[in-house]
């Protein structure tokens, strides 16, 4: 029989007892460890589903990788990489891609009756992933994007307009709505205007795609730059797993870059990743880690603070208690392991109702989403939250073991209590 188990059971169960553990001390130090873990399972919850939910936006617009011409990068010359069939198969045959998909950009002005706006012009295929652009519309719906003439041979006119996507942010500076006719003017060797109809409006709260990008088919924005057949400005790749994203891009610069493969016309290609393409949301996001360290740090040290400010005042409420024990024969390394187990208990309590705390709370925003935040400044309207299962029970078992362990040294305490002074201790 496990003795300091069976004595930490016993006491720990005693309700009537006129001598019973300091319910006070119990409840303080239970309630510690349970608002420790709520908040760090908040906190965890908050920036997972924060880091994620920005990470999904950015990756929306600009895809996992893009393949563009080596010449074009870092410049405001957008020049063109034939994309035919031989090259898409070469960069769906790579490890790890799950989708490949062509764009072309191309600058222009919008413009109404009473007002104009610069912006970028961004070119679909039919084979374009839209669905998390479905997912942000908030007025009108979506085209279906197409590499060929959209009109069938019409002249684009009032009566025959090409299809646009534009943000809230630019449907709310042009006065526009879904269906609205809108003229394009685009200038190159000389000014040339495209009647569009908007088909939709789409709201990321992302305010550096929101005031710049609007959706239009692949052909017309090739159009706008003469690019002829096959070119584009480049491709999007997709990646099955974000973690991979080293990896697939590792295959593509062998590819690409160490073996020197060039497209069809000759043209240079080069890899760029997500993280390289919006370096500073990334690294902002990765601050956020910083934030979550502290918090957790704090929390625990609550925890384990309330933790052994309990264990002492039990200890010198059983003073009596230890000294019956040690009169008996038990050894110190006995009794301390007696009073850690009863710290077990209170512990395991406290990480219960922490967890009902919690996932209650999560549970509670994800369902009416009650906390509301300033899309403007968070890029989001609501606080989004995550859970991970893993991370949960690693909290969980961290709190455990931390609060456990800080507990050895003021455990130590019974080996100063003497039998004989115990007996007259009050």
């Amino acid at each position: 029989m496990n003795l300091p188990l069976f004595i930490a059971r016993r006491i720990y169960g005693q309700h009537d007892d006129h001598r019973k553990v300091s319910r006070p001390a119990i409840r303080i130090a239970t309630a510690g460890v349970a608002i420790g873990l709520a908040v760090m399972i908040v906190t965890v919850a908050v920036v997972l589903g924060f880091k994620h939910t920005i990470r999904d936006k950015v990756v929306g617009f600009g895809s996992h990788i893009q393949i563009l011409n080596v010449r074009s990068v870092g410049t405001d010359v957008g020049l063109p990489i034939c994309v035919d069939d031989g090259l898409s198969q070469v960069l769906q045959a790579i490890p790890g891609v799950r989708h490949v998909e062509r764009f072309t950009m191309a600058q222009g002005i919008l413009k109404t009756d009473h007002d104009f706006l610069g912006v970028m012009f961004k070119g679909l295929g039919p084979e374009y992933d839209t669905a998390f652009l479905q997912e942000n519309m908030v007025e009108g719906a979506m085209p279906k994007f197409t590499d060929k003439n959209p009109l069938q041979g019409e002249a684009n006119s009032e009566e025959h307009p090409y299809e646009l996507v534009i943000s809230q942010t630019m449907a709310d500076k042009l006065q526009l709505h879904a269906g609205d006719a809108i003229y394009a003017y685009f200038i190159g060797d000389h000014v040339s205007r495209l009647s569009f109809r908007v088909s939709g409006v789409y709201q990321t709260n992302m305010k550096r795609f929101d005031d710049l990008f609007c959706l239009c088919d692949l052909y017309v924005a090739n159009r706008r730059n003469a690019f002829k057949g096959s070119q584009c400005s480049g491709v999007e790749l997709l990646v099955e797993h974000f973690d991979r994203l080293a990896d697939v891009d590792d295959h593509i610069i062998d590819q690409f870059v160490t073996r020197g493969r060039l497209d069809s016309q000759g043209n240079t290609l080069t890899s760029l990743t997500i993280h390289q393409a919006y370096p500073q949301v990334f690294q902002w996001l990765d601050l956020l880690d910083i934030n979550v360290w502290i918090i957790l740090g704090l929390m625990v040290a609550l925890a384990a603070f309330t933790m052994i400010s309990g264990l002492l005042i039990i200890i010198l409420e059983r003073t009596q208690m230890i000294g019956v024990l040690k009169a008996l024969g038990a050894r110190n390394a006995t009794i301390r392991r007696t009073f850690l187990w009863f710290a077990t208990f209170i512990i395991g309590q406290g990480l219960l109702w922490g967890n009902i705390l919690g996932l209650g709370i999560i549970f509670l925003q994800k369902a009416t989403g009650l906390v509301r935040l300033d899309p403007q400044t968070y890029y989001v309207s609501e606080a989004p939250m995550e859970i991970d299962v893993p991370l949960v029970v690693a909290l969980n078992v961290a709190t455990l073991l931390i609060s456990v362990l800080v507990l050895v040294g003021p455990s130590y305490l019974v080996s100063r209590i003497h039998p004989a002074r115990s007996m007259r201790y009050e």
